[in-house]
């Protein structure tokens, strides 16, 4: 997870928020591995969910939806 969010890097080391963030983080790169129409390493992924709000709609329906078996949520 360093190598795509740089959490070594991170300031915030007190209370529960390293561990919340750390669960943020897990949840969105496992939304990035759901999501392969664009064939990019995970940072790439991130940064251009960050400027296109399109393709971050797209991470986030792969990330609810398979197509294999659309009653199973992918991102639990």
């Amino acid at each position: 997870m360093d190598v795509t969010f740089n959490e070594d890097a991170c300031r915030i080391r007190t209370g529960y928020a390293p561990q919340n963030l750390g669960l943020l983080r897990r949840i969105a790169l496992n939304a990035l591995n759901r999501e392969q129409s664009l064939k990019r390493s995970n940072r790439q992924k991130s940064n251009r969910a960050a400027m296109d709000n399109n393709y971050m709609l797209t991470i986030l329906a792969a990330c609810f939806f398979q197509h294999n078996d659309v009653s199973q949520s992918a991102c639990q």
